[in-house]
């Protein structure tokens, strides 16, 4: 089994996602769930397999809040305990299925797979501002490691080369950024990279006039094990004025194996934010990713001795950080601040 950090908030799908009266079946670090709604609008989530002969509780149905296998009967409740015994007798005290809490926060759905008495909800990353409707939540899976899909996310000097196409830096993160990496005592890892008096991109230089220049920030945070926000403004150098509305983006990875990833994150609507999305994520991000994982062909990434370079310092932060987690979890150490 992989070593995931067990002691965190991982997310496990967006509220809307899970059907009522049904349930969403999802493979999360490395083992099948389903989440419920329950009937009191709260939510749980019961390992997807049926400790009688293991067979998927997926293939079952939902009778209330308890759940029917669908093969010999047993019905298990909201807390996985064995509640229904088809043929009339008294359930064995061992069935029953692994249950962990859920809780919802800004549409999306958390949950916590380590120690019962240190999960705090308020622990969980604060992602209010993609609560409007003007959000469209999504999510797909990606053929990587969650490690590896962090590498990418807090590293935004990439953008220069392999967004050529889509957002089109075009160069000023390298002429005119300053980057600052800064951790904060919530866990917090913040990429900062703050671009002054540089060229406008393409499709801004009609509004703004000849030789003017923008302002532009990209500050993306992350919280352990893989949930990160992006923020982004642009704006008229000499005035001050923004050429766009801010911008604020989730991007929340939840390992589903060991190599592969659940990715959520929200666009806009309409065609464009679309299309936008599917030349970033799907033509430029996912096939690179994919190919980093799969030239590591599994060996460890300390292991294959990376080239570490000033712009990875926030992605090798956040890999630290992991790791003293694991370490403490392990017993090994406490965690650093």
């Amino acid at each position: 089994m992989s070593d995931y950090v067990r002691n965190c908030w991982y997310m496990a799908g967006w509220a809307d996602e899970v059907p009522d009266g049904g349930w969403l079946a999802r493979r999360l670090l490395d083992q099948p769930w389903l989440v419920l709604r329950l009937a009191d609008g709260g939510y749980t989530m019961l390992a997807d397999r049926c400790p009688h002969r293991f067979a998927p509780l997926s293939l079952g149905e939902r009778v209330g809040d308890t759940v029917r296998c669908g093969y010999h009967g047993l019905g298990f409740d909201a807390a996985g305990r064995c509640v229904h015994e088809p043929f009339g007798g008294t359930p064995p005290q061992n069935a029953r299925v692994t249950s962990l809490p859920v809780i919802e926060r800004h549409g999306a759905l958390w949950f916590w797979p380590g120690d019962p008495a240190l999960a705090d909800p308020a622990t969980i990353a604060d992602f209010a501002f993609c609560t409007g409707p003007e959000h469209l939540r999504a999510h797909f899976t990606m053929q990587a490691n969650y490690e590896l899909v962090t590498d990418n996310l807090m590293d935004l000097s990439h953008a220069e080369f392999l967004h050529k196409e889509s957002f089109g830096t075009n160069g000023t993160l390298l002429r005119h950024g300053r980057q600052t990496v800064l951790s904060e005592d919530d866990g917090a890892i913040w990429n900062n990279w703050d671009i002054t008096q540089a060229e406008p991109p393409e499709w801004a230089r009609p509004m703004l006039g000849e030789g003017a220049r923008i302002n532009q920030t990209l500050h993306i945070r992350w919280h352990a094990p893989a949930t990160m926000a992006l923020f982004i403004t642009l704006e008229d150098a000499a005035t001050g004025q923004p050429i766009v509305p801010a911008m604020a983006n989730p991007h929340i990875i939840t390992p589903e194996t060991p190599g592969s990833s659940h990715y959520f994150f929200t666009r806009e609507h309409g065609p464009e934010a679309e299309a936008l999305f599917r030349k970033a994520f799907i033509e430029e991000d996912e096939p690179m990713v994919e190919a980093v994982h799969r030239q590591l062909g599994g060996e460890d990434f300390w292991d294959a001795r990376p080239v570490v370079l000033p712009t990875d310092a926030a992605a090798i932060r956040a890999r630290r950080r992991l790791m003293q987690l694991r370490r403490a979890e392990a017993g090994a150490e406490p965690p650093a601040d």
